[in-house]
């Protein structure tokens, strides 16, 4: 054989073992990033600051924000825009009537007096309250948060006059006198509070009742398992981070809320770490997840909101929730 067909030949048969080898490793298909939307409330900053500080790339995913307008976050959701989303608990059972194929994975708040019902100066009770107009978003948690506290005075929303009113929109109809009494939070609170207004009742007096959640559509859950599971991660990593930067923490979520950083309370509003979640889902726990999901689920049909019961063992899914994370960013 020539030298120049040996080296020729020797060529051919190193070319065709490197790519025999290469062939044999799997391909490594880039994964889209998950896309998951939330309102601008405190509850959800660790998503922000699990973003901002790469938790998430670390975990080995990649996440796409979203910062949505209450009022078509959960509509978008519908249309398929995202695949998960931060929202209340009643409202995951509204939603539930729509998206039968979603699951929560993760509390993420409890509201442990962040939920007001603020009042005109001279409404002193709850009784007071009796004929007058009570502002809620009605036809989710809100309207259910305010019945409770009627029913702590043995009222029922008969004996009010109930008038659909968005949190933020609190503090001008006070103002115009278009209600007496509304539920809100922060920031408008406290422009409440400058009005004149004073705080009638609080979500402190409703342990377990508003929490808010990240749910997935089922397909994502099936299909992407380990993803949902390093989400989980990421955000609970990031909760610990700012609970040991907290400085930085509010400077973030000054960001995202667009309000000044000196304005960062967690007042009234409990953030829940892993150990936390799992409580939620133990049945012998007094805020146990069930049973305030049923109760939203009940009023909703009385209220004819829904037209069937949602089937609340496969609503919800804890199983994502399985080691604590790494505490190290």
């Amino acid at each position: 054989m020539k030298r120049s067909s040996f080296f020729n030949s020797l060529f051919i048969i190193t070319c065709c073992l490197l790519f025999a080898c290469h062939s044999s490793q799997p391909l490594k298909v880039k994964r889209p990033p998950l896309k998951v939307s939330f309102v601008p409330f405190i509850g959800y900053i660790p998503v922000v600051i699990a973003q901002k500080k790469g938790f998430f790339k670390a975990q080995g995913i990649d996440v796409e924000l979203s910062n949505v307008d209450y009022s078509m976050q959960q509509a978008d959701f519908s249309a398929g825009k995202y695949d998960g989303i931060g929202l209340p608990l009643g409202n995951l059972i509204i939603l539930s009537a729509t998206n039968p194929d979603i699951q929560a994975v993760m509390v993420v708040d409890e509201s442990t007096g962040a939920d007001v019902v603020v009042a005109e100066s001279h409404i002193k009770t709850i009784l007071n309250l009796k004929g007058k107009k009570l502002g809620a978003n009605l036809g989710g948690f809100s309207e259910v948060f305010v019945t409770e506290m009627l029913k702590t005075s043995k009222l029922t929303s008969d004996d009010v006059r109930l008038v659909k009113v968005d949190a933020l929109e609190v503090p001008d109809r006070l103002q115009n006198k278009a209600i007496q009494a509304g539920h809100t939070w922060e920031p408008y609170l406290s422009e409440s509070l400058k009005l004149g207004a004073h705080i009638l009742f609080t979500s402190k007096q409703t342990p377990g009742l508003i929490l808010d959640l990240v749910a997935f559509r089922g397909e994502v859950i099936r299909d992407r398992p380990e993803d949902i599971r390093a989400f989980v991660r990421g955000w609970l990593q990031a909760l610990s981070y700012w609970e040991t930067n907290i400085p930085e923490g509010n400077e973030i979520a000054s960001q995202a809320l667009n309000i000044p950083s000196k304005k960062i309370s967690f007042e009234g509003i409990d953030l829940t770490d892993f150990a936390e979640n799992k409580n939620f889902f133990q049945s012998d726990s007094p805020n146990y997840i069930y049973k305030n999901a049923k109760k939203y689920a009940d009023f909703f049909i009385r209220a004819g909101n829904v037209t069937r019961l949602p089937n609340l063992e496969t609503l919800f899914n804890s199983s994502f929730l399985t080691t604590p994370p790494s505490l190290k960013p």
